[in-house]
């Protein structure tokens, strides 16, 4: 296998950090609002503040690579041609989606709602930029919007609900919001694997390719990934849960546990994503 360079690195590791950011900003606010969370705000706001400073990164390590040397990364002509393109325009839709989400932050009764305006345009930027941009069909749109919002959800409440599960008198209500998660999983996951499979055809296009190519390879691993993301839902939803809406102390340990390990599983879905976006998925 030939390894990434420097540069290469630096750009997964920033895609990375664009990915969690924003997914998790927006995640979190989103998951805030549907199932009336609270002590989110910091939780929110340091996924924005991560997202905006890795956006502005990516948009300046795309000058140096425009400019094929490290020097365009702070090149003002370079870096003005760049936000003349689709690239500028998501660095821009970006900031200020996340800069709404934090304003949301601050507010009163309408807070909540301008910080899922904010974060659902910033997830929109993702659209302007990539490998699905360049396919240009409306249904490919429509794909990624919906598989990016459901993966949001689930990284947006994973800690809130894991902090419900460390004091007996919040069981019940981290029963409910596990329960209620699970009901909004029965829809998105189809939806997940329908849009994931789609869109995965149409970037491979067939079977040899999926198993023979570097980004083939890549999104096999992500599925398995996936898959196990599911597994582990599953056994929330059907074991868990049930057993902590009646108190069960093991039943919280159990899930904490369960929590951490799909955090886990979803940082490795981010980072084969930040590989496949990156043009790296080299061969194995």
């Amino acid at each position: 296998m030939i390894w990434p360079d420097g540069f290469a690195l630096a750009v997964m590791a920033t895609k990375f950090a664009l990915y969690l950011g924003v997914l998790g900003a927006a995640g979190t606010v989103i998951a805030a609002l549907m199932f009336r969370l609270e002590r989110t705000r910091a939780l929110a706001g340091g996924f924005a503040i991560v997202g905006a400073g890795a956006a502005l990164f990516d948009f300046s390590l795309r000058g140096g690579n425009l400019a094929g040397e490290m020097s365009g990364m702070i090149d003002p002509e370079m870096l003005g041609l760049l936000w003349s393109t689709s690239v500028g325009t998501a660095l821009l839709l970006r900031l200020c989606g996340l800069g709404l989400l934090i304003t949301g932050l601050f507010m009163a009764r309408a807070g909540p709602w301008v910080s899922v305006v904010g974060g659902v345009i910033a997830i929109f930027s993702f659209l302007q930029v990539g490998h699905i941009s360049a396919r240009d069909t409306t249904l490919l749109d429509l794909a990624l919007t919906l598989h990016l919002l459901a993966i949001a959800l689930w990284i947006g409440i994973l800690v809130p609900l894991k902090r419900l599960t460390y004091a007996a008198q919040s069981y019940a209500m981290a029963a409910d919001v596990g329960h209620r998660f699970g009901v909004v999983a029965s829809v998105t996951v189809p939806a997940l694997i329908l849009v994931g499979g789609y869109m995965g055809y149409q970037l491979v296009g067939s079977f040899s390719a999926l198993v023979g190519s570097g980004y083939g390879q890549a999104l096999i691993i992500k599925a398995v990934l996936f898959a196990a993301l599911l597994g582990l839902g599953a056994l929330n939803k059907l074991r868990f849960v049930p057993a902590l809406r009646i108190g069960d102390p093991a039943a919280a340990t159990h899930l904490r546990n369960s929590i951490r390990v799909e955090g886990l599983l979803i940082l490795g879905i981010l980072g084969v994503s930040a590989i496949l976006t990156s043009n790296l998925a080299l061969p194995l």
